[in-house]
């Protein structure tokens, strides 16, 4: 029997045994070579698709773990030599910020700053502004100092009413202007961007805020932003050039005549008491006027002709503004609360009551209420 198994075989041809051994030998070497071609074919494959993962793995991780096979970037060894102050712009990126620094000599390259920006995670929250550093600095150490976000910079605050005198004064009480460089920024009103209804006077026209003096500002910048915020915000309350002046004192007289929530009511007084033809008759104009506070203005300089200020005496607005009024009585001022107001008293200096009536008996009763208060304070 055959197993069922068995498969019938081919018949050869016949040959020797030498020649069949050969044969076979030969044959073998010729399996063998497939067998490593193939293979070779395959690792082949394999190193094509890994160096195909491999430069996609790169290419996102890049931006994460620090490139072993790029060429180190040319950085200073540090610590640095000379003193430079550097502005950082806003909205600068990290690229743009080496750049400045290359270019002032703090960093030797922009690609060293960047390298450094990247591995320092506190860089995200650099601030623009000016910075003290040196030349030759070390990128990583440049960075650092720009993190910490200690800028070469002042603050000053204009407090609303100030007079222009005194705006002068506190600016060169705290930064390195001087009080003749003012003095002369304002003798100059073309250069600070005063408008012609000024009357090349500054006064109201210096926008009380806080101001970031930048080590390179001058005289000259500073007064110019200030006049253009007021200029700005005269804008934005729909005030025509050709009232802007009058706004403005009315405004500073606003500002120092009563607390900030009577602004309304004493602006609508003074428009009242225009449009009646009657003077003023506003203690803070005087003062202005004199440089002296009101209670020590005598009688004699209340109803002194001579004397431009004297709001007794004379009718209408005053020459000027008497300070630098701020948003809320600028605001005040354009929209004055509609109401028949001729008089008020500020009847308790302690909580700013104000009382307001155009009945010149019910006038005469808060003064009375006035002087009660402040015989109450050892006042009167």
């Amino acid at each position: 029997m055959t197993d069922i198994f068995d498969h019938p075989a081919v018949q050869q041809p016949y040959a020797p045994p030498g020649r069949r051994s050969a044969a076979r030998a030969r044959a073998a070497v010729k399996r063998r070579r497939r067998r490593r071609a193939r293979a070779t074919v395959v690792i082949l494959v394999v190193l094509v698709l890994a160096g195909g993962v491999a430069v996609t793995t790169w290419d996102h991780m890049s931006g994460l773990f620090h490139n072993p096979f790029a060429h180190s970037a040319s950085d200073y060894p540090g610590p640095g030599d000379k003193a430079v102050d550097v502005e950082i712009p806003k909205g600068a990126t990290g690229a743009q910020m080496g750049t400045v620094l290359q270019q002032a000599d703090v960093v030797a390259s922009v690609k060293a700053f960047t390298n450094a920006f990247a591995q320092n995670p506190a860089a995200a929250g650099i601030q623009p502004g000016t910075y003290a550093l040196k030349t030759k600095m070390k990128a990583s150490d440049a960075v650092a100092v720009l993190a910490k976000g200690e800028k070469v910079e002042t603050n000053v605050t204009i407090p609303e009413g100030y007079t222009a005198a005194q705006v002068l004064d506190k600016i060169a009480s705290v930064t390195k202007i001087t009080k003749d460089q003012l003095s002369a920024a304002v003798a100059n009103p073309g250069s600070i961007g005063l408008p012609a209804e000024a009357g090349g006077k500054v006064e109201g026209w210096l926008f009380p805020a806080t101001y970031t003096v930048q080590p390179n500002d001058t005289a000259t910048t500073l007064l110019k932003s200030m006049v253009a915020k007021t200029v700005a915000e005269l804008d934005a309350q729909g005030v025509p050039a050709a009232q802007r002046e009058d706004v403005l004192k009315t405004a500073s007289i606003v500002e120092r005549e009563a607390p900030a929530n009577y602004f309304g009511q004493v602006a609508e007084v003074i428009a009242n008491r225009l449009n009646r033809g009657d003077p003023l008759g506003m203690d803070a104009i005087d003062a202005y006027g004199l440089g002296i506070p009101s209670n020590q203005i005598t009688s004699a300089q209340f109803n002194d002709t001579k004397l431009p200020y004297a709001s007794r005496v004379h009718k209408g607005l005053p020459p000027t503004p008497i300070g630098n009024p701020g948003l809320k009585a600028i605001d005040a001022a354009s929209h004055p609360t509609p109401g028949p107001w001729i008089w008020y008293v500020t009847v308790n200096l302690d909580t700013g009551e104000t009382k307001f009536t155009d009945n010149y008996a019910e006038f005469q009763q808060f003064k009375s209420e006035y002087q009660t208060w402040a015989a109450s304070k050892g006042k009167g």
